[in-house]
């Protein structure tokens, strides 16, 4: 089955940037031929206008290079030796397909579940390093197998602490601010207790993080894949410092107290976040930035370290603006709004939470933002729920699940875990299809019981 799947993403799945590319026409057709637009031009300008607002809309930029300072930043501190014999105590009970199943599958997503860009940069590097220990040791692992499940937290991260639609509802008056009519007695709030910690969500989580490693460890890992792990040992190991630099730039000292210093100054602001559990991106580049200096030998070190990691932000670079063009056309033309009003409008109160996980679903393959999904699709879904007499702790969490089970077909996210493990498409989806259907399967049948 494996090797079937290998062969039909390897022939019919291009590159994520050719992707991005046909769901950039695709979006503008269908804005093109059913995009109802708040403006008096014509349909093909008011587009074309919104395409390029969202492209460089100055928020989704923003988003952008918080992304790519993960993945360079996340890969420079992998590079650093303290980093790299944490990683290899990790791995070390890796000796097989197996194992390495299990340790990647479980520890990501429990990563994934915490924070998601934790378990974004986490699952990748986790991943790269047991592709290193294979090529090392001639271990024979299925190296796309555990590549795709390093990227495992993405399909658990929106039901997690670091979700978007839970956290945005457990904001006081949220609730009452994107409702623009709203019954009486209709709350302004809805705690995480009821969404995120509820039993429901966690009973869910942890069938997934059994199922998964389970079902990958029941299925034949022979691979058609063709990736030779060998060439991960190339970029491995920090170039040597007998470079021609100033004296200072070899000097222990220097990042011991800059790093130690942006270290330092992290805690002492973010103190109470960290309390909360409550990560955000710039936090983390905080942190790996401080971290990541503190650790290196030397300041000619660590550049010769970021020169390895930047490479990988190529991707990122161009194809992100490209989604955000799509966002901003999926937005502006009411496309992601009629996604979400058509399948409500055949749902009842049973089949309101499945039609919404499959609604939030497919806006995600073109919106792959949890924040900017749940402000559109938000107010529908809250409308909704309270029509029908569903529970609104239930239908946000059902947005969440249809949100993030669609990252494992959509590459958006998959660009710096591609980058760091040197993957292409084409080499794990056929697993994280896998993973689509295993996930989508346990959240329905959640969805429905409880």
């Amino acid at each position: 089955m494996i090797a079937k799947l290998e062969l039909f993403f390897a022939k019919v799945l291009p590159s994520p940037f050719t992707l991005s590319i046909g769901l950039t026409l695709l979006t503008l057709v269908l804005a093109f031929v059913f995009g109802d637009f708040s403006t008096d031009h014509s349909q093909v300008i008011s587009t074309l206008q919104a395409w390029q607002s969202g492209i460089w809309d100055q928020d989704l930029l923003v988003f952008g290079y918080q992304m790519m300072l993960i993945l360079v930043l996340g890969h420079i501190l992998v590079l650093s030796s303290p980093v790299n014999r944490l990683l290899e105590f990790i791995t070390k009970g890796v000796t097989d397909t197996n194992t390495a199943i299990v340790i990647v599958s479980v520890s990501t997503m429990l990563m994934g579940f915490f924070n998601w860009g934790l378990g974004l940069i986490f699952g990748a590097i986790l991943a790269r390093k047991i592709g290193e220990k294979s090529a090392k040791e001639n271990l024979n692992i299925n190296y796309s197998l555990i590549g795709a499940l390093g990227y495992s937290g993405m399909m658990v991260w929106h039901g997690g602490i670091s979700g978007s639609a839970p956290l945005k509802a457990a904001e006081d008056g949220h609730l009452h601010s994107i409702m623009s009519d709203f019954p009486a007695g209709f709350p302004s709030e809805i705690s995480t207790s009821e969404t995120i910690f509820s039993w429901s969500n966690i009973i869910i989580f942890v069938i997934i993080l059994i199922v998964v490693p389970l079902i990958f460890r029941s299925i034949k890992h022979k691979s058609s894949s063709r990736f030779d792990v060998s060439s991960l040992l190339t970029e491995v190991g920090l170039i040597s410092e007998e470079k021609k630099a100033h004296p200072i730039e070899n000097n222990r000292v220097v990042p011991l107290i800059f790093g130690g210093l942006i270290s330092l100054c992290f805690f002492v602001v973010y103190f109470e976040n960290l309390l909360q559990l409550n990560i955000t991106p710039n936090m983390l580049n905080f942190l790996m930035l401080g971290l990541g200096i503190l650790f290196h030998k030397s300041i000619i070190q660590y550049l010769d370290s970021l020169s390895q990691a930047i490479k990988g932000a190529s991707g990122i670079l161009i194809q992100f603006p490209l989604y955000f063009g799509i966002i901003g056309v999926m937005k502006e033309s009411g496309l992601a709004v009629n996604f979400a009003q058509f399948f409500i409008s055949i749902s009842t109160e049973t089949t309101l939470p499945i039609f919404t996980f499959i609604s939030s679903g497919i806006v995600n393959i073109f919106v792959p933002s949890g924040g900017g999904q749940w402000a559109i699709q938000g107010p529908i879904a809250l409308q909704s729920a309270t029509e029908l007499g569903v529970e609104l702790p239930k239908i946000i969490m059902a947005l969440s699940y249809g949100d993030q089970i669609t990252n494992m077909l959509q590459p958006f996210w998959a660009l710096p875990l591609l980058a760091i493990t040197k993957l292409k498409a084409s080499d794990i989806f056929p697993f994280t299809f896998i993973l689509f259907i295993i996930g989508s399967f346990i959240f329905i049948t959640g969805l429905l019981i409880f």
